[in-house]
């Protein structure tokens, strides 16, 4: 009997023992599902470091990658910039010339027209006129713009006049007729050329030039009208 009442005493005491660490605190169960739980958490934060390591690296590789591009790309363009800007280079055509080198003299009358030959060239940037036939080739296709100027002394009977003709088709005229004193006459047009088209100046049967170094033909291709 005694011996029941001991082993009953020990179960009640090993029950209060118990029963004091579960209302005093954490039962060694809980504690280690805490630790289990922390343990989770440290792995998930590991996990999320060595991602966020990662993209450290992967936008590092990126900004490498993006400052080799626009390298790239500033090459290129400056590559460009230099081709068009020789392209133009080469598209630059411009003359100016005048009949003759001394301040005066007379051209014509003929019985026949004439193609006006402007032997003294001031400038024939791109060699596209001619100082021996007189005629301009246009080299590229595009706009240009011409005028003609025309200096003489007046008579009864003989005007200056000379005529612009592109492909042997009358254009423009400059025309002055007076019986005395000095005349001028100028004019200007834009013209819509292919390659290989022609452009002259000339002078028409029974007319004179009296011409002095303002009479003078300018040609200058352009993209659009100035």
């Amino acid at each position: 009997m005694k011996a029941w009442l001991c082993t009953l005493l020990l179960l009640e005491t090993f029950v209060f023992v118990v029963q004091q660490q579960t209302d005093g605190g954490l039962t060694l169960r809980e504690l280690t599902a805490t630790v289990t739980e922390q343990k989770a958490n440290i792995r998930a934060l590991e996990t999320r470091l060595r991602d966020a390591e990662k993209t450290d690296e992967q936008q590092t590789v990126f900004l490498e990658e993006l400052n080799k591009k626009t390298d790239e790309m500033s090459a290129l363009t400056q590559s460009q910039v230099e081709e068009l800007r020789k392209e133009n280079r080469d598209r630059e055509i411009a003359f100016s010339a005048s009949l003759m080198q001394s301040n005066s003299g007379y051209v014509g009358p003929f019985t026949t027209e004439i193609t006006l030959i402007y032997k003294n060239v001031f400038t024939n940037i791109g060699n596209a006129y001619n100082p021996i036939t007189g005629v301009f080739t246009a080299p590229l296709k595009g706009a240009y713009r011409f005028t003609i100027s025309v200096f003489g002394f007046g008579h009864p009977s003989n005007p200056s006049h000379i005529s612009m003709m592109k492909n042997g088709v009358l254009v423009v005229m400059a025309h002055a007729h007076q019986n005395q004193g000095s005349v001028k006459a100028s004019n200007g047009v834009v013209l819509i050329l292919e390659v290989g088209d022609v452009v002259y100046i000339t002078l028409i049967q029974e007319h004179k030039e009296n011409l002095k170094e303002e009479a003078q033909d300018k040609m200058r291709p352009q993209r659009g009208f100035e």
